[in-house]
């Protein structure tokens, strides 16, 4: 284990002490309720997700008249089941907000991957009062690839790293080039041996889903930034796992319980800012297998995030072209802006594209997402965004 690594572990009991205060909250908005038609509501990619869970507890909070339209943010996945592409009425007031669940980044903007409710679905709310749409954004952990996503806009808001995880006693290096991972992930080496490891045994290669945010920058990452690599054959090829769920299907992002990522072979993406809030800001899981116990997965304390639970397993992040993703700043575990940059990433909000209007951001979404947005301004939310991992823009710092 590197240096670094024995620093975060001791930094961990100081780390948790800056995080924010727990309230009882369900993942999913908001409590037993469903949004009304004049509330914002979004959804997407999993990476953001805690976040944006805690933007519509502080956000609604700041509000001053109960017909102010609420924030709220569906989860990618059903936080009470564990279910993945299970039914949500996305607002009240009509059948057309009720559909299937948008999972991952491009399953929250493009129809394609999210089905009636991704942004660019377009699916209309008719409701009286209604913002004219059943979905008004989309979180997403990747960038722009146009044209497939359509006339929309990426607002960049956090700041966040990928890089490889392992399990704890694994055969791989702590350290990894670009090139040797471009190597594993198209299947080019086979062996641990191979790339610098400790053993003749088989790579196990791993990707989040298909629609996944981070998938998709880790594999563009790889590519020199522009164009992704395409996986080669032994990448997610574990007996059982190309079988649709609940027996088979592809790991989620950025956790380390899922049966296919377990071993001393398994490489794994992971996002950086994602693990710091998981390892130190978040509750531990009820039991081994996070899964939910009458709903539950876990419970929070006081100075633990209030949602998301501490899902990485054994999983630990390791270094890229010998850089680290974390650093310590005053005891504190942050993501590090020397890691190496093809890896860094902005995180985003995506709206339809409103030409013309500050930012792109159409006006009922301003005062959420325009450049003097809560989002973008307000320092709850910079509070926010340093309690879940995530770096705010310059020149806000955590």
């Amino acid at each position: 284990m590197r240096t670094y690594h024995k620093l975060i572990a001791a930094a961990a009991v100081a780390a948790t002490a800056t995080a924010v205060a727990v309230v009882p909250a369900i993942a999913d908005p908001p409590g037993h309720k469903v949004p009304r038609p004049q509330d914002i509501t979004g959804v997407g990619s999993d990476t953001i997700q805690n976040v944006f869970d805690q933007f519509s507890v502080d956000y609604n909070h700041s509000l001053k008249t109960a017909a102010a339209p609420r924030l709220y943010s569906w989860d990618a996945v059903n936080p009470k089941t564990g279910a993945i592409g299970d039914t949500i009425q996305d607002k009240s007031g009509s059948k057309n907000c009720k559909n299937v669940r948008p999972n991952g980044s491009s399953g929250g903007i493009d129809a394609a991957a999210g089905g009636a409710l991704a942004l660019n679905a377009n699916t209309k709310d008719p409701a009286k009062g209604g913002t004219g749409f059943c979905t008004d954004f989309a979180r997403s952990s990747r960038p722009a690839s146009q044209p497939a996503d359509g006339n929309v806009t990426f607002v960049p808001f956090a700041l966040d790293a990928v890089t490889y995880a392992t399990n704890a006693g694994s055969n791989a290096p702590a350290n990894l080039s670009t090139a040797q991972l471009v190597k594993i992930y198209t299947c080019k080496v086979h062996t641990w041996n191979q790339v610098g490891g400790k053993s003749t045994k088989t790579i196990v290669a791993q990707l989040p889903q298909t629609a996944s945010g981070t998938r998709k920058f880790f594999l563009t990452a790889l590519g020199g930034g522009t164009t992704p690599i395409t996986p080669g054959p032994c990448v997610n090829n574990r007996p059982g796992e190309n079988n649709p769920p609940p027996n088979g299907s592809f790991p989620e992002e950025n956790e380390g319980v899922n049966k296919f990522l377990k071993g001393p072979n398994v490489i794994f993406p992971y996002s950086v800012a994602d693990y710091i809030a998981q390892v130190f800001h978040s509750a531990k899981c009820l039991n081994t297998a996070c899964t939910p116990v009458n709903g539950v997965i876990c419970k929070p304390k006081a100075g633990q995030d209030a949602f998301g639970c501490d899902v990485h397993g054994r999983l630990q992040l390791r270094d890229i072209n010998k850089t680290a993703p974390t650093v310590i700043v005053g005891k504190r575990v942050q993501l590090n802006p020397k890691f190496t940059q093809l890896f860094r990433r902005f995180v985003f909000v995506v709206v339809r594209t409103k030409t013309g209007h500050p930012g792109n951001v159409p006006a009922y979404l301003q005062k959420l997402f325009g450049p003097k947005g809560w989002v973008l301004t307000n320092k709850t939310a910079a509070g926010d965004i340093c309690n879940y991992g995530f770096g705010p823009l310059p020149p806000r710092k955590c």
